[in-house]
């Protein structure tokens, strides 16, 4: 009894984990085609063939025969060592992630009544964020009348734009929404 409910959950569960690392290309006998167009290692072509002679070519050349462009007419199939294959794919992926900088958007609030001490120290704080390549939010949230004048918010995130323009630019200027006035600054770009 507890075998019939348990072998259900094993396969269920170790199933799962088996098919996550399931191969993007299929490779020497798991290709079923009748005929493929098949691409020698040097990259010239061998013409349409049976997947039989296909794998004999591959066998000679001490090689794996790769299904490259399997929606193509007919399948398209190269002759190469997959083992290179896969570990040069693995290396451009992980240099392509190495490359790639993950941009922050630091947030810096203000308010309209903000005194001339704390708005230097909210342009300071904002133009070490630029300079560290992460994009700025600034926002002032209006609480009661002052909704009445944005205007004064408007000029003090003029003035924040203005002070920090050594540092980034305008990326999106200030815009009212709701009870919120919004304002994104992004980094210089880097010679």
């Amino acid at each position: 009894m507890l075998g019939t409910v348990f072998l259900p959950f094993l396969f269920q569960f170790f199933g799962r984990c088996f098919s996550i690392s399931t191969q993007e290309h299929q490779i020497n006998e798991e290709i079923n085609d009748k005929e493929v167009r098949l691409i020698d290692a040097d990259g010239s072509q061998l013409g349409v063939v049976t997947v039989q002679r296909a794998l004999e070519v591959a066998a000679e050349r001490n090689l794996d025969l790769v299904k490259i462009a399997p929606k193509a007419e007919p399948p398209v199939c190269r002759v190469m060592d997959y083992g290179k294959f896969r570990f040069e794919q693995a290396k451009k992926e992980k240099e392509a992630r190495k490359n790639q900088k993950v941009v922050e958007i630091k947030e810096v609030r203000l308010s309209a009544k903000i005194d001339t001490h704390d708005f230097e120290t909210k342009v300071k704080a904002a133009q070490k964020f630029l300079s560290n390549g992460d994009k700025v939010k600034a926002s002032i949230r209006f609480r009661g009348r002052e909704l009445a004048h944005t205007n004064i918010g408007l000029d003090v995130m003029k003035r924040f734009g203005e002070a920090c323009a050594e540092f980034g630019t305008v990326e999106k200027a200030p815009k009212l929404e709701g009870r919120q006035m919004l304002m994104f600054l992004a980094p210089e770009k880097k010679k």
